[in-house]
């Protein structure tokens, strides 16, 4: 009887990260170049029944939830206008160095000039390889190329370079919209034919109508799992009857 106990909870846990896994979609619907998460599934241990069951009969220990990387499609462009604002159409990520000396991946275009007229996305971090404008450069005096050549009045201050890895659905997420290589994404490598829009964001690729779906989905199996422990509570109090 506490076997059922066991998988109902593990059940409850499963539908509970699979909410919290949707409801971080639902929030970051309009973060510039986010990826929605994918969740799945799985079987936990199952184990002989017992003896009064056949022989091949095996009792589960209930599901768990697992992340199964992000879902890497294409969100929508949104026009800014803004000089230093760049979308990338097709794959691949910017690549940029983190306060930490961290080397992350980021979709998110968002770029200002820091004090020092270099390159930085929205927290500040440098996009590598470094670009440093003249001094006195304004945003509007800077023009990138589709494939990601900087110049300013005319003349190259360094370039774009996107990259990739062979598993992106690998990558481990590392908090403020970026993304570090794992061994199961592989290294980092040069995207060629890198294609670039000037005064444009990536959106969000989260689909509201499905994070909501798969809100319900959850909520409904979390009350399932509820009330089969409910049910598992019942019958022990029925068999405590029984005895006395």
């Amino acid at each position: 009887m506490l076997e059922g106990l066991y998988s109902a909870a593990a059940g409850m846990a499963a539908q509970q990260q699979h909410m919290d896994a949707v409801a971080n979609d639902l929030a970051n619907v309009d973060t510039t170049g986010y990826k929605s998460l994918r969740t799945g599934f799985r079987d936990l241990l199952y184990t002989q029944a017992g003896k009064a069951a056949g022989r091949n009969v095996d009792a589960g220990a209930g599901a768990a939830a697992t992340q199964l990387g992000r879902s890497l499609s294409q969100g929508a462009l949104q026009t800014t206008g803004r000089m230093l604002d760049v979308a990338i159409s097709g794959q691949g990520f910017f690549q940029v160095r983190t306060a930490s000396g961290q080397t992350a991946l980021t979709r998110d275009g968002n770029f200002h000039l820091d004090a020092n007229g270099r390159l930085v996305n929205s927290t500040g971090d440098r996009v590598q390889p470094a670009i440093t404008v003249p001094a006195g450069t304004s945003e509007d005096q800077v023009s990138i190329a589709s494939d990601g050549t900087v110049n300013v009045a005319g003349r190259q201050v360094g370039q774009l370079r996107l990259v990739t890895v062979r598993s992106p659905e690998g990558l481990a997420a590392a908090g403020n919209n970026l993304f570090t290589a794992t061994a199961a994404s592989g290294p980092t490598r040069a995207v060629n034919g890198a294609n670039l829009q000037q005064g444009y964001l990536e959106g969000s690729n989260v689909d509201m109508a499905d994070a909501m779906v798969g809100m319900m989905d959850a909520q409904r199996g979390f009350e399932m799992a509820s009330k089969a422990i409910q049910m598992q509570d019942e019958m022990a109090g029925i068999a405590n009857q029984v005895k006395q």
